[in-house]
């Protein structure tokens, strides 16, 4: 018996829903249907571990083929399923669970897998037809659900830890022990305020990974500024969403950057990274600015709308990860980051970067 998550059964959701729906729903920056960006759906593709199965419609069938094999179910039947799996979904309060009846429903076209293979990078693959260009584009799909918890759009590690100094503070061993010891539940916070009350100023140094610090200034360069700047303000004020933190660093404009033609410098940069996460770069790894063969996210909504956003929409898909993201505090234990500590003579800070979808 297959057993999966809500974000596993979200996949198969996915699939069932966009092969009944006939067509690609993309959103705008607020979750909400383009109602002006519908694609035509030609054919679904999906990699399991026994292989490639294709999805394509002769009017209300769709025509199910896995290598030799081929068997037709109606569209009806899809969106039967799909509809099921929904209620299924929203009824579960487990961490993992089995839906039997879907179970015998994918395994009817020999499908026996929640998830595509770990090896390619698109959980799905949709060959749409654009009315504009006149093309039959295959895009390839990352699935994010809102129907479990909300998803991280770059993991916290110590690769993501950002090092400041400590300017104008001579302190005791004994002062940076007790400010080292405050253990409220904000306690980053309070630590940061408690070096300021003593004159302390944090002055950004570099990322503790030379690796994500050059990933960044790939990007643009002034990028490791702007997030550490970000990063500040985060662990220092009220504000944790990516538009807000951008909105206030654009108006502190920290870099001094010329703002009398309203030119929009930070949110244009962060736009930039978060699309490259979005679509491959890991602070772990060189990143070449070499889009993987994903490009895009279809989001499943907690109604059960499916929307997507793709780099071939690249204005929506920055657009939607701009505004819905946020900051949030990791594990300051296990990432090692949010206590003084001498290096040199020189007194340091670290903050971590974790980026979570809302």
């Amino acid at each position: 018996m297959i057993t999966g998550n809500k974000g596993e059964w979200s996949e198969v959701y996915t699939l069932l829903k966009v092969i009944s729906d006939k067509q690609l729903f993309a959103g705008d920056s607020n979750l909400k249907k383009i109602e002006t960006l519908i694609f035509p759906i030609i054919k679904v593709l999906r990699d399991e571990t026994n292989g490639t199965f294709e999805f394509s419609y002769d009017n209300d069938l769709v025509i199910v083929k896995n290598g030799e094999n081929e068997i037709r179910v109606s569209v009806l039947e899809f969106q039967k399923q799909a509809h099921f799996l929904l209620t299924k979904l929203k009824e579960k309060t487990n961490a993992t669970f089995s839906i039997p009846e879907i179970e015998n429903f994918i395994n009817s076209f020999d499908s026996h897998s929640l998830k595509a293979k770990s090896s390619v990078k698109s959980d799905i693959r949709i060959v749409i037809h654009d009315q504009r260009a006149g093309t039959n584009p295959e895009l390839g799909f990352s699935i994010k659900s809102q129907l479990g918890g909300a998803s991280t759009l770059l993991n916290a590690g110590k690769t993501t830890n950002f090092i400041f100094k400590i300017n104008n503070l001579g302190l005791s061993q004994n002062q940076i022990l007790e400010i080292n010891e405050i253990e409220t539940r904000s306690k980053i916070k309070d630590r940061i305020e408690k070096i300021t009350e003593l004159g302390g100023i944090l002055e950004f140094q570099k990322t503790e990974s030379s690796v994500f610090g050059n990933n960044l200034v790939l990007i643009d360069s002034a990028l490791p500024k702007i997030i550490a700047e970000s990063l500040h303000l985060f662990f220092t004020s009220t504000f944790s969403s990516v538009l807000e933190l951008t909105s206030k660093i654009s108006i502190a404009n920290p870099l001094e950057y010329n703002l009398e033609t309203n030119h929009p410098f930070y949110s244009y940069k962060i736009k930039r990274f978060l699309t490259d996460i979005a679509l491959g770069m890991m602070p772990s790894k060189v990143w070449t600015g070499e889009l993987d063969a994903t490009g895009g996210y279809l989001i499943v909504k907690e109604n059960g709308e499916v929307l997507c956003y793709h780099i071939y929409n690249r204005n929506e898909f920055e657009d939607y990860l701009f505004t819905n993201t946020k900051l949030e505090t990791a594990s300051s234990t296990r990432h090692e980051f949010g206590k003084i500590y001498e290096e040199n003579g020189q007194l340091n800070f670290k903050l971590n970067l974790q980026i979570r979808f809302k």
